[in-house]
């Protein structure tokens, strides 16, 4: 393994990336097997809380990959409470008489890192150092009008200090898009691997795909592609696509067959299979069944917000097309 290998993470923006999904960087980081992994966009006491679900999927991959194998999950963002300065600079701006220039102009910034992270993405253009110049190009423009601090949630402070942290280490280091660049011009020895696409990768894809489905895809492709992956996310996928074309019925049966199987993972998955299937068990009249699946969301200690959402829906009042 060379001696760093430094990663980014596109955040929830991996699923638009077919080439650099959650299973891309865990193929890179499978083949490099690294001793250590450190997150540096992550305090200890986030990583530790939990805090890093509503932010960072990613991890609901990397963490269970690491614990499989012994790899030591290191965060060091010693300061990471302070990103929250950089959403309380645009609510006080929201709020002061001359603010909505500024805030225009932030929108204006917005816009262009968005369209950078909106490109199609690849091992090969994220290891291109001439990408991040033009991210870091964005990213000087926005600290240059509205200053390096609050404004940017103190981003040059707290990478400078992860990269002091990071000094003499060896392993894979995992960065959030805007903190990467930094710490690629504070760590030159740095690498990013060469690539070469997986059937995992492959798979994952399709499943992104299917998490972000639209009236213009093909759903008959999509849904035998899933049926063939054959795993609970799989199938949980295509019972959404059952439903979204008013086959209730067909949802429920597979529905039936992802709740006898194993579907604890990824994390976020368990919340979402129990709220849909409490709605289809409504649709059926299975009120009291429905009930415990809704309660069920509830009881897990960690369900996206959405399927939180449903079941306090659903324990109000009957699902209903």
């Amino acid at each position: 393994m060379v001696r760093m290998v430094l990663l980014p993470s596109l955040g929830p923006f991996h699923i638009l990336h077919p080439r650099y999904n959650a299973a891309t960087v865990l193929a890179i980081l499978e083949a490099q097997a690294p001793s250590a992994l450190y997150l540096a966009s992550h305090s200890p006491e986030g990583l530790e809380g939990g805090a890093w679900r509503e932010e960072d999927p990613l991890l609901f991959h990397l963490l269970p990959w690491a614990e499989e194998r012994g790899i030591p999950v290191v965060a060091l963002d010693g300061e990471a409470h302070l990103k929250g300065e950089a959403e309380a600079f645009r609510q006080a701006l929201a709020q002061h008489p001359l603010g909505a220039r500024h805030l225009e102009r932030m929108g204006a910034f917005d816009e262009a890192l968005l369209a950078l992270l909106r490109r199609p993405l690849t091992p090969e253009v994220l290891a291109d150092r001439a990408f991040w110049e033009e991210v870091q190009g964005v990213y000087r423009g926005f600290a240059e009008a509205f200053g390096e601090g609050p404004a940017t949630g103190f981003r040059a402070r707290r990478m400078a200090r992860v990269a002091e942290a990071l000094r003499g280490k060896e392993g894979a280091v995992v960065a959030d898009f805007l903190d990467y660049p930094f710490l690629l011009k504070a760590l030159p020895g740095a690498t990013f691997p060469p690539h070469t696409p997986t059937e995992k990768e492959r798979v994952r894809a399709l499943l992104d795909r299917a998490w972000q489905l639209k009236e213009e895809d093909d759903w008959a492709a999509l849904l035998q592609g899933l049926l063939e992956v054959g795993t609970p996310e799989a199938l949980f996928l295509s019972a959404q696509i059952y439903l979204a074309a008013g086959q209730w019925e067909d949802a429920l049966a597979l529905m039936e067959e992802v709740f006898r199987m194993d579907f604890q993972h990824p994390g976020y998955l368990p919340g979402y299979v129990l709220a849909r299937f409490g709605q289809l068990l409504d649709l059926s009249g299975q009120r009291e069944r429905a009930l415990r699946a809704y309660r069920g969301v509830l009881a897990l200690s960690f369900a996206p917000e959405e399927a939180r959402a449903i079941a306090l829906a659903g324990l109000r009042t009957p699902f209903r097309l």
